[in-house]
Parts: C-alpha cells; structure tokens; sequence
C-alpha cells in the first residue's frame, strides 16, 4: 500500500493539515482512509520513544498519521473536497438533462399532433367497437405499432403511419429533432442522483463537523480550518443551488409521466423515456424502409413499362384493389388534420 502513496513520510502530515491537493490525490486518499490505524494501534505507537528507524516501514507510517488529530476523518474531508466539483457538475449536468428532456417532449408540437394521428388511426380501426371512441392510449401502446399488421402482413401500422404523414403531413415527420435530449435522459436513474444528491448534502455535513472539532485542535490545525472555510465559502452555496436544481427535477419527471396520462407512481421517468425512444428509433426504422420500399417499386414500375413497351408498344393499365379499411384510415386522418 505505501508504494501507492507517491510522497515522503515525513511530508504526508504537512500535506494532510494544508490540504494539498497537488501532493495527494483522490486515489491516494483512498488508500490512505482503508489503510489508517486503528484506536489501539495509535495507542500502541502514542507512547513510543525509540529510535524511529528500528521501526518497520509500516509503523513508520503509522506514527506519521497519528501526529493529526482525527486523520481518518481529516483524510475524508479531503477527499470530498477534492472530488466536489467534479461530482457536482456531473450531477447537474445528469439533472439538466432530465429536465432538458422532459421540457423537450411536453414542448414538442410535432410530437403531439402525431399521438393525435395515432388515436385516428386507432379509432378507425376499431370503428364499431367498444374502443372505437377512445380519447386517449396507454404510452406502451405505441410500442405495438409496429407488431399490428394489414391483412396481407406486408405493411406494419407503423409503416402506415409513417405513409400517411409523409404524404399528408410531412413537417411531422422531423420530430425526433426536437427531442434531442431525449437518448441521453434514457441513460439516468433517477435513483442515482437521489444517492449522489444525498452523498454530497452528507459530505458536506462532514465537512462542518470536522471543522468544528477541528478548531479545538489548536496551531496543528489552524492552515486545516483556514483552507476549509474557504471552501465551505462557495461549496454550500452550490450545493444550495444543486439542492433547488434537484427539487426541480422531481416535479418535471412527474410532470412528464401526467402529461401521457400516466401514474408517476406507475409508469416512472425512466419507462416514459425508454418507451419514447423505442418508439422513435421504429418510427424513424419504418420511415426509412417506407423510402426504399418506394424506390424498389418505382423501379420496378419503369421497368415494367419499358417492357411493356418493348413488348406491345402500349402499356397495359394495372387495377388496384385498397384494402378498405386502410383506405378508410387514411381518409380519416385527412379529416383530423386537414
């Protein structure tokens, strides 16, 4: 364990008293917190009166610790403050992104007047049925678009969907731009930063006790104190404005769960922004294929045609036969729309 602590012994107390963090780092700290002595093994070495260098290197540690007051203590709030900053940005900007995300979704125009073209189509199917007036859906439900197929199992409700809007509402169909936040909010726990708001509002705590203690040390632990307090200047008043942030987050991710007419409790931040991925990442799949199934049959009509031609000069005119109920779905997306 000593070979990892990259400084002198006779330097580690002066660096741990000055909180020098150009002398010990995070990992070093780290070390040094599991590897502190225990009550009866500084009790042991207190008393000690010999020559030092008849001493093991580990007890040579040991005695150097001891000469502060509380250092495994001392040890941890040094590495609080040396991870602080670090571990505040990364936990606003996790927050910032929930709450970019979920502002994203509940903003987006586009995204809403797609949900209304879903509950048409829906509707349209289930005309005559106890379903056929529905004013809304279940958010998982969008993730069965793309699993109801036509009659003849060639075209999704998702293709159709993706066909309609790109015939008749085209602008829509670059939703997924206004969700820009929304794959990175799928990678967040709101769990994990509850742990790291309370960790770091608990270190802080720490940190004040062992301020306190500290300035009963005396002259050992006066730079300690000092060096602390400055600290403290700009750290509570982050952690106030984390604190505010956080509150924040809780009411959005909620908020988001409402708007789809979901119970929070239920259907959780985390299920509400998987599914929308899922659902966009199919969207924008059936889109796709849409496009290059409609390549694949124009050119397949021109060769047609210039076969035709080759063969009889005239080309024969091919009847169409729609299947109704599509061809009802359509027309009843026009009437919602246009």
């Amino acid at each position: 364990m000593l070979t990892k602590v990259k400084i002198p012994l006779p330097d580690l107390t002066s660096s741990i008293l000055t909180l020098d963090d150009t002398a010990l780092d995070s990992d070093q700290l780290e070390n040094l917190i599991k590897f502190c002595p225990t009550k009866e093994e500084a009790d042991l070495l207190k008393g000690y009166n010999g020559d030092k260098d008849k001493l093991g290197k580990c007890e040579q540690f040991f005695l150097e610790l001891i000469k502060v007051p509380r250092v495994e203590s001392k040890l941890r709030v040094f590495s609080f403050k040396i991870q602080f900053f670090s571990q505040v940005s990364d936990l606003r900007n996790c927050l910032n992104i929930v709450n970019s995300a979920a502002e994203e979704v509940r903003n987006s125009v586009k995204l809403k007047r797609i949900m209304q073209t879903i509950l048409c189509l829906g509707n349209a199917l289930n005309r005559g049925t106890a379903r056929g007036s529905a004013v809304g859906f279940r958010l998982d439900s969008l993730l069965k678009l793309s699993e109801t197929r036509s009659r003849n199992n060639k075209m999704t409700l998702m293709h159709y969907l993706c066909k309609v809007l790109d015939e008749k509402l085209p602008e829509l169909l670059e939703f997924p731009k206004d969700l820009v936040s929304l794959e990175a909010s799928t990678k967040i726990q709101l769990k994990f930063l509850a742990e790291e708001m309370q960790s770091i509002s608990k270190g802080l705590e720490k940190v004040l006790q062992e301020l306190a203690a500290s300035e009963n040390d005396g002259p050992v632990s006066e730079t300690f104190c000092l060096t602390l307090k400055e600290f403290l200047g700009f750290a509570e008043s982050e952690v106030r404005s984390l604190a505010l942030l956080y509150s924040s987050v809780g009411r959005n991710a909620d908020a988001l769960s409402l708007y789809f007419g979901e119970d929070p409790a239920r259907c959780t931040f985390e299920q509400v922004v998987s599914t929308l991925l899922n659902f966009v990442r199919m969207f924008v799949r059936a889109h796709e294929e849409n496009r290059k199934q409609l390549e694949l049959e124009k050119k397949k009509a021109q060769k047609e045609a210039e076969d035709e031609k080759m063969q009889v000069g005239t080309p024969a005119m091919k009847s169409e036969h729609p299947i109704t109920t599509v061809y009802h779905c359509y027309h009843v997306v026009e009437e919602c729309h246009l």
